[in-house]
């Protein structure tokens, strides 16, 4: 008799995100936990998704600089194993507050803090149970032509400026005035009935 192994599905981090999921923007970013570059990015990312309430969505994608920082990958993993619990963000955060400390030891407290209740998370950590899922942002951060991070892309056009709040801000309502147009553009004329 065979056995049936269970199957899991697991939720990958192009699929994980925060705001509202009617936004009529999409804001993605392609960073890892280890820059201090994209730690102050998340600050500003913070700020934009309080300030466009309801117009803004954001998506976190993994792009570890692993010749330059050793633990991000990890980092990656540990976020998108939260993610499997709903503590994604919590996650998130948390790495970034604690972003000199994220060897695998230091993962397992950092997912605590974050509310992640999983006595299987060491082992998927050590075992990398979700490397495939970062390395798969990876893959796809490379065919977008990301080279540096943090990297942006609005409603899925790279983002050019400089990633400060007032100019992402600028950005974004761009976006807003764009996507507003074109939903006009899509919307049926309304027929106005003649008397004969």
């Amino acid at each position: 008799m065979a056995f049936k192994k269970d199957v899991v599905e697991i939720i990958e981090p192009k699929d994980m995100f925060v705001g509202s999921k009617t936004a009529s923007i999409t804001l993605e970013e392609f960073g890892e936990y280890e820059s201090e570059i994209c730690a102050k990015a998340n600050e500003v990312v913070k700020q934009l998704m309080e300030e466009y309430d309801g117009d803004l969505r954001f998506n976190f994608r993994h792009f570890p600089l692993t010749h330059i920082h050793q633990r991000s990958l990890k980092a990656s993993e540990a976020a998108v194993a939260a993610g499997q619990v709903g503590k994604f963000w919590e996650m998130h955060n948390v790495l970034f507050a604690n972003r000199r400390t994220l060897g695998t030891t230091s993962l397992k407290l950092h997912s605590r803090e974050a509310g992640v209740q999983n006595k299987k998370f060491l082992d998927e950590l050590v075992n990398a149970t979700y490397g495939w899922q970062v390395q798969g942002d990876i893959r796809e951060g490379q065919k977008r032509g990301v080279k540096e991070i943090p990297a942006f892309f609005i409603n899925g056009v790279a983002y050019k400026g400089k990633v400060t709040f007032e100019e992402l801000s600028k950005a974004i309502k761009d976006a807003i005035k764009k996507a507003s147009a074109d939903k006009k553009k899509k919307a049926p004329a309304k027929q106005v009935k003649q008397r004969a």
